[in-house]
């Protein structure tokens, strides 16, 4: 479900005007987050550790109602739920984009993604998924311990879909942490928005 923000009483309808027609109206951080409680929670019950951070991703970002806003011409939509189109890495040394529908139960979110990820890998191409529904862009790097990360990007579009990446996993002073880049369009969302799903989703991976 989604609603048209009302622009007239939105009190950053001035900030959406002034970074709209920006040439690149995108801003990203790169953070390195502690991870080793949902790591080991993970390993306990057998769980992918992969899909464990992306739920708590999703958990956090769907709790920030700026990064659930989007851009179609002249409105802006509020959308009542987030779900994810993250790349899936083939054998080929290829991938492909999934589409994955947010659940805030983790079982039936790792269900749903097993079966999406599976799909993708059985396909060839790209198999870019044809969905009306809000999504964060994601992609895992697992060969890259970076501190910085951009994105190839097409420029001049409504597109307002927030991007995320996780690199290499890696141990500082005896506790794994996951270096993780935001990326997000400025005319719907500041520095604010992202630090509280920075901060939210730090506490969803070490309690």
């Amino acid at each position: 479900m989604k609603r048209p923000l009302d622009l007239a009483a939105w009190p950053r309808r001035e900030h959406f005007g002034f970074f709209r027609h920006f040439s690149e109206p995108f801003f990203g951080v790169t953070v390195e987050l502690r991870c080793e409680g949902l790591y080991r929670a993970a390993r306990d019950r057998s769980a992918s550790f992969y899909l464990a951070y992306l739920h708590a991703t999703l958990q956090a970002v769907n709790a920030v109602d700026a990064l659930a806003l989007r851009i179609e011409g002249d409105t802006v939509w509020q959308h009542d739920r987030v779900d994810v189109s993250a790349t899936v890495h083939r054998d080929d040394g290829t991938f492909g984009f999934s589409y994955i529908p947010y659940d805030a139960d983790f079982d039936l979110f790792s269900e749903h993604a097993r079966a999406e990820i599976a799909r993708v890998r059985s396909t060839s191409g790209l198999a870019v998924p044809q969905v009306d529904a809000a999504v964060v862009h994601a992609s895992a790097v697992p060969w890259l311990q970076f501190t910085a990360l951009s994105h190839a990007r097409q420029h001049n579009t409504d597109d307002a879909s927030p991007k995320i990446a996780f690199g290499k996993l890696f141990q500082r002073h005896g506790a794994r942490h996951l270096p993780i880049s935001i990326h997000v369009h400025h005319a719907v969302a500041d520095g604010l928005h992202v630090g509280q799903v920075v901060d939210d989703l730090q506490r969803r991976l070490d309690p």
